[in-house]
């Protein structure tokens, strides 16, 4: 996959913060031209600082990914600029942390629409552009709690659990038809991001990510090798993801019950909650000195590597490694039995 210069041509919603921002500036610093998709003018005018100091061409389109119609033309608008375009990778999110009963009506509407909607509209102009040509990649950056939902984000849950299942429709549809458009998911952990300063929340105290946490560029790291290996379904991020998923399948009542109990003070800080910038129906990043990166306020307590992520990466080669092992020892096993 070759743009008319010989770079390719990456997608990213949600780019001016967070794992955005992140993976906007990975996809950069190995060459590629970046289209970023965001809201806030301070953040996307910073991510377009970050990609091109990468060495990466920007193309910074101001766009809310809840309205198709500006999604559609900010895909065409790549296309006439940057080329034609081999990776959309869908990012953006808002969402409320608040008990159900708590959030309005119209705020759950809103966070839907950006959260799973935005997903819906960003892998729609993807595939517009993707399938007359029989090539490309979706990348769907997930959550473990696309499968376990929690207390206090049934927001964010709901959206996630949606575009699991909206993804996997989607992969079945392309199968189908035998195309070689591709569509994958990274499943995270908790991240170190701006969002627990951005998003709306009507908790007592200050929001947190639930530990362990890490930081953006472990995510970024995965989305790439997600974008350049398409053909696995999906890719889990941090041992507490695979411990999630795997413990949600063997007892997923007792799941409950756990998070009933922790789960409401494992999101929260020691600290009263600070008058937040909510981005629900506005930019928090809107305003000049108000763009703060892909890292969130957890530097302290982020982890900058994730030796699961490898794993994931490569479980060919362990597999292979473990049958290996396998057989060595009932090598061993037979020659003792033997003697």
């Amino acid at each position: 996959m070759a743009t008319r210069d010989g770079q390719r041509v990456i997608v990213v919603t949600g780019a001016s913060g967070g794992v955005g921002r992140a993976s906007a500036r990975a996809f950069a610093a190995r060459g590629d031209a970046v289209a970023l998709l965001a809201r806030g003018e301070d953040g996307l005018a910073g991510a377009e600082q970050d990609v091109r100091a990468a060495g990466g061409r920007a193309l910074p389109i101001e766009v809310d990914v809840a309205d198709n119609d500006a999604v559609q033309a900010a895909a065409d608008r790549v296309e006439d600029e940057l080329g034609e375009i081999d990776v959309w990778v869908n990012v953006a999110f808002s969402s409320v942390f608040a008990p159900f009963v708590d959030v309005a009506a119209d705020e759950f509407q809103r966070a839907t629409e950006v959260a799973y909607l935005g997903y819906v509209n960003g892998t729609r102009a993807a595939l517009r552009q993707m399938l007359p040509r029989d090539r490309g990649a979706v990348v769907q950056v997930g959550s473990a709690l696309a499968y376990r939902g929690i207390p206090l984000q049934s927001v964010y849950c709901g959206a996630k659990h949606a575009i699991q299942g909206f993804t996997e429709s989607v992969r079945c549809e392309l199968l189908h038809d035998r195309s070689r458009v591709r569509v994958t998911m990274v499943q995270l952990p908790a991240v170190n991001t701006p969002q627990f300063d951005w998003v709306l929340s009507r908790l007592r105290r200050h929001p947190k990510p639930v530990p362990p946490i890490y930081q953006p560029e472990i995510a970024a790291r995965a989305v790439l090798y997600a974008a350049d290996h398409p053909q696995r379904r999906e890719y889990w991020v941090g041992g507490s993801t695979v411990g999630t998923l795997l413990g949600n399948k063997v007892a997923p009542g007792l799941l409950d019950r756990y998070l009933a109990r922790t789960g409401y003070d494992s999101q929260q800080t020691g600290e009263r909650a600070a008058r937040l910038r909510p981005n629900l129906w506005q930019p928090a990043d809107a305003a000049p000195g108000t763009d703060q990166g892909a890292h969130g306020s957890f530097d302290q307590v982020a982890h900058a590597r994730s030796p699961q992520l490898w794993a994931s990466q490569h479980h060919g080669l362990l597999a292979a490694a473990c049958g290996a092992a396998a057989t060595a020892g009932a090598a061993v096993w037979l020659a003792r039995r033997r003697a």
